[in-house]
């Protein structure tokens, strides 16, 4: 197949809307979701929270906002919430812990893609009359700006049970939780066995138009309902996209897989060319941190900047770190394309 004029590798949010999509939005039962009787909604919800193993779900128009639903609904002001210093609540969500939930954040290292044990252990803090107590602990799995690392159940449990056993509880931003447990082998409800409440994404790898899903203890759904509506999210005829989720969970988690084979194909062949830097051994799901060659005299603005013009979108995370994600809408056929214009962008900035 012949590529395109734009090769669009800066996430997986760029995808559009399956066929299956589009007629399911256009044929799907709808009513008014402030009174509780869309069924598609219903339905969506019921599913989603069946395919995690919790109790209940509530549909989200986006991942920050069932992230910052989440920790509004975990906490109360005043509160300290733990996270990973490159985390996406932590760097993407233009400081809504604090905005929204009047809680101040506490970040610990997550160069393997979570904090330490003894560094959360160290920082849970109870409250006194001088120190917040800790309200909440976050983790994210993947972890985007650690290269769609994976952390393995077995971490979060460990972690969970140390946040239990201080009070505290424990939610997951599982944005991409189904590339996890598609790359692994292991189910979700392994990952979200211990954690209090976890999120995923619909409109990342699988492919949904928008959405996401909180999910949780059915009390906890409840009350986070209505910071949902406090934040914005009284939702009317919602079945019109809920539909597009209900295709994204029973048709598009398997395809996960061609995403992880064409993101290590990728990082294999632009490191061999020397375009970028990579470990491809590292890459684990769809999402490639670059690192830029010694020679280049640019940074890695300058070479997405570059990149775009020559017909190749990325991401710029840094200031020596680009981001390529692969998705449902990317070939593998324009893969040798996809590197011949990193490599001619590289070129131009060295």
């Amino acid at each position: 197949m012949t590529a395109p004029e734009i090769i669009d590798l800066r996430s997986d949010t760029v995808t559009r809307p399956t066929p299956a999509m589009r007629e399911a939005m256009a044929t799907c039962d709808v009513g008014d979701d402030v009174f509780g009787d869309d069924p598609s909604v219903i339905e969506l919800e019921k599913l989603a929270a069946e395919m995690v193993g919790m109790e209940a779900s509530l549909w989200c128009p986006t991942g920050t906002m069932a992230n910052q639903v989440a920790v509004a609904t975990h906490t109360h002001p005043g509160q300290e919430v733990i996270a990973g210093d490159w985390s996406h609540m932590v760097n993407y969500e233009l400081g809504g812990i604090g905005w929204n939930s009047l809680c101040q954040v506490r970040t610990l290292p997550d160069d393997e893609g979570h904090p330490k044990l003894e560094d959360v252990e160290e920082n849970i803090r109870e409250e006194t009359m001088h120190t917040p107590g800790t309200g909440l602990l976050c983790l994210e799995n993947t972890h985007n700006r650690r290269g769609g690392r994976i952390t393995s159940p077995e971490d979060i449990n460990t972690l969970a049970e140390l946040a239990h056993d201080r009070n505290v509880p424990v939610h997951l931003d599982g944005a991409r939780i189904f590339n996890a447990s598609v790359a692994s082998g292991t189910p979700v409800p392994d990952y979200a066995a211990e954690v209090d409440s976890l999120m995923f994404c619909l409109s990342k790898g699988l492919a949904s138009p928008a959405g996401s899903m909180l999910c949780g203890r059915k009390e906890f759904i409840e009350k986070a309902r209505r910071f949902r509506k406090r934040f914005g999210g009284g939702l009317r005829q919602a079945g019109v996209l809920a539909a597009c989720g209900i295709v994204s969970m029973r048709q598009m988690i398997d395809r996960l897989s061609e995403d992880h084979e064409n993101a290590r194909e990728l990082a294999r062949m632009i490191s061999e060319s020397g375009a970028l830097v990579i470990d491809p051994d590292s890459v684990q799901t769809n999402i490639c941190i670059f690192t830029l060659p010694d020679c280049a005299s640019g940074n890695a603005f300058d070479f997405a900047a570059v990149a775009q013009e020559e017909g190749l979108l990325v991401t710029f995370m840094g200031r020596n770190l680009v981001r390529m994600v692969t998705h449902n809408d990317f070939d593998r056929s324009w893969t040798a394309e996809a590197v011949e214009r990193a490599k001619r962008a590289s070129e131009r900035i060295s």
